[in-house]
């Protein structure tokens, strides 16, 4: 949280005490013109926040305790009691000041003065101990997301392995040279996956691993798997989640291509517009029914949902589903810019 931040939250904090001391005061003293009442209320609310400062730094080294412990409660209690005498005495300086002659400001007497005062002491310490707990939520939330982040990193790479070893075993007892070809590029490749750790890439970096991806399976479907590239130049810095387009190409590829003979086209596309990039991969595949979209066993796709949800929360989507004209479509829309 910023300082100015905190600095509005102590201001918007403060001005209700503002209006109600000014309230008192000009219920109290009619004779006092609303104006005059206002100063006054300004005054004791300064006096008041500054000695104020002092109660949110002894919350921040008196933690709340967990259980609830009498020293905790003693502490506060004396605390309380002189934050009560320091703002008397505070606001008196200051009217004294003010005025050139000593003062001592008590309102109606120094008990129900002093017992305002402890008042203004456990609304500064409730505020000081809520904002504590509120930022300790909004940490655990942050650290348990990063940690979601992680784990779903962890098992990404597993799974990209395991079917890059498929595709060289695949080869192995029918053409053993291009199985070492292949066994070289995947060196290649677990290089990256074993080596990246960011959780955001360019969409030129993205590219040249699912090029070397599809090196890969071209040589186990030859022709029968047609790739067609289309990421213009103004697109190629914008960033995307590691390893995205390579989940959906790979989606296209073992769910496309993989389970028919004829050939299958699949086609990335690329486009920004208004701060948003659009990644849309197509092929001519096999297809799917929504229905098995919806309980495919395969977790490529739910992965990189949740990816999504961890690194954008709900500004960033995946859609999924057969092609009217047949094959598959997945279309991944993430944002760009400060608000990403």
């Amino acid at each position: 949280m910023s300082r100015a931040w905190v600095w509005l939250h102590l201001l918007i904090g403060w001005l209700p005490v503002w209006a109600l001391f000014t309230t008192l005061l000009v219920t109290a003293h009619p004779e006092v013109s609303l104006a005059g009442a206002s100063l006054i209320a300004l005054r004791m609310m300064v006096a008041a926040a500054a000695v104020g400062f002092l109660v949110q730094r002894l919350t921040e080294r008196l933690p709340w305790p967990h259980p609830f412990r009498v020293r905790f409660l003693a502490i506060h209690t004396v605390a309380a009691a002189l934050y009560a005498v320091a703002w008397l005495l505070l606001n008196s300086v200051i009217e004294s000041l003010l005025r050139g002659q000593v003062m001592i400001i008590v309102g109606y007497g120094v008990g129900p003065f002093l017992v305002l005062g402890v008042w203004l002491y456990v609304m500064v310490a409730g505020v000081s101990y809520a904002t504590q707990a509120a930022e300790r939520a909004a940490r655990a939330e942050a650290n348990a997301a990063r940690s979601r982040l992680a784990a779903l990193r962890a098992q990404l790479h597993p799974h990209f392995l395991f079917n890059a070893l498929h595709t060289v075993v695949q080869l192995m007892p029918r053409e053993p040279r291009r199985a070492a070809q292949a066994a070289e590029e995947l060196a290649g490749l677990l290089r990256t996956t074993i080596e990246e750790d960011r959780d955001l890439v360019s969409l030129a970096e993205e590219r040249a691993f699912v090029d070397r991806y599809l090196a890969i399976e071209h040589l186990r479907f030859g022709e029968r798997l047609r790739i067609r590239m289309d990421i213009p130049t103004d697109t190629e810095d914008v960033l995307v989640p590691s390893f995205a387009l390579q989940t959906l190409v790979e989606n296209a590829v073992r769910h496309g291509a993989a389970p028919q003979i004829a050939p299958t086209d699949i086609a990335v596309t690329a486009r920004v517009a208004a701060g948003v990039l659009t990644l849309t991969v197509h092929d001519t595949g096999a297809g799917a029914t929504a229905d098995a979209v919806a309980h495919s066993a395969g977790t490529g796709l739910r992965r990189l949902r949740d990816r999504l949800a961890s690194l954008y929360d709900s500004r960033a989507r995946l859609d999924a589903a057969a092609s009217p004209e047949g094959g598959f479509t997945a279309t991944l829309v993430v944002p760009q810019g400060a608000g990403a």
